[in-house]
């Protein structure tokens, strides 16, 4: 029996209405089950530390919520100390497939660990070791360390510099070569005094450091690698001016003169982007600085003067234009030509073999 056109048309329009109804239950079902991907961080200090650690914190909650994944945290898991494996192992178990590791020594303990996991998206704070499955990333903290170094250049009565480091990685030197080429591009006479810690965070040798430097070299500007602000608060006691890293010092005189500091959000949300897209293999390397606007000086101490703000913006606009910092004619503190006229120096020298430093850095010998 045939049926009416009337009769196919409601029969027509209820097989729509059930198949409208059968998709929206399987999206319904299918968004109900679906978890949020997991992300693992791992620091070597507290969250909310008031340096290192806590700004990097800062970045990549910011990022996790911005992307909506969830973020798994491991922090004070200490370097060298048998700790990272085993909070790798816990945050592989608790379902991260991503997993972020914020400090450089990191990798020295993890190598087994990682080539264990191949499935998993491993980012190394400036790694200098490779797998398939490892992405190294970082700052150009370096652009910045120039720019303060032309404030600490301009700012020298003595023309002697204090700098107190944690120990001499690539990231270290490039970033005291990069201060001290910023000092000597306005005041060749300079020098850059380095003091060793040995150590990411040693309240006690930080400030020793940079008592060292103060009372026994005569620098009258000192800034710091280091992952909080002793240095610059020992700068204050001393009446001295200091330039920060991290983040601004709290509480400070107009002697501070400024910081160096990076928008890791903007990294972080890069990179977790970047595995989110399922591209986590593609670079090797994920290096960002003043183009991007994830490195910066902070805002200036009022003792920073228009000509300082001058020099500081011509040499960021060379920067923003395609000049490197390590470009032109560059030798080391023991009279090596390290790069040519209208040359530069490549990225992978800078990350991986940087065990130099330029003319005009000495070291401070107790």
């Amino acid at each position: 029996m045939k049926l009416s056109r009337k009769k196919r048309t409601i029969l027509l329009i209820l097989l729509v209405i059930l198949l409208i109804v059968i998709i929206s239950v399987l999206l319904l079902v299918g968004k109900t089950n679906t978890k949020k991907e997991k992300i693992g961080f791992i620091i070597t200090g507290a969250i909310d530390e008031n340096g290192w650690n806590g700004m990097h914190y800062e970045g990549v909650s910011a990022a996790c919520k911005e992307l909506d994944v969830e973020l798994l945290v491991k922090e004070n898991i200490k370097e060298f100390q048998g700790q990272c494996g085993p909070a790798i192992e816990e945050l592989v178990n608790d379902g991260c497939r991503m997993i972020i590791l914020t400090s450089y020594g990191y990798v020295e303990e993890v190598e087994d660990i990682i080539e264990k996991y191949p499935e998993i998206a491993f980012y190394g704070n400036s790694f200098s070791y490779h797998a398939d499955n490892v992405t190294s990333y970082f700052s150009r903290m370096y652009q910045a360390r120039y720019l303060a170094g032309i404030v600490a250049g301009m700012k020298t009565e003595t023309n002697k510099i204090g700098y107190v480091a944690a120990m001499p990685t690539s990231e270290v030197n490039r970033g005291i070569s990069a201060f001290t080429l910023g000092v000597r591009s306005v005041n060749p006479e300079a020098t850059v005094t380095v003091a060793w810690t040995n150590a990411w965070d040693d309240e006690e040798e930080e400030r020793k450091q940079a008592d060292n430097l103060i009372e026994n070299t005569g620098v009258d500007v000192i800034t710091y690698h280091q992952n909080q602000t002793y240095v610059a608060q020992e700068a204050e006691k001393a009446g001295i001016y200091s330039i920060g890293y991290h983040r601004s010092l709290e509480n400070s005189s107009d002697k501070y003169l400024t910081a160096v500091v990076g928008d890791w959000k903007l990294t972080y949300e890069a990179i977790i982007r970047q595995y989110l897209r399922g591209n986590s293999s593609d670079i090797e390397t994920y290096w960002v600085g003043i183009e991007e606007n994830a490195v910066k000086l902070s805002d200036f101490s009022i003792l920073v003067s228009d000509d300082i703000k001058s020099e500081v913006t011509k040499a960021t606009n060379k920067i923003l234009a395609g000049h490197d910092v390590f470009s032109g004619v560059i030798y080391d503190n023991e009279g090596k030509l390290r790069c040519k006229e209208n040359q530069a120096i490549s990225d992978e020298l800078l990350l991986e073999q940087f065990d130099w430093y330029v003319e005009g850095v000495e070291f401070y010998d107790e």
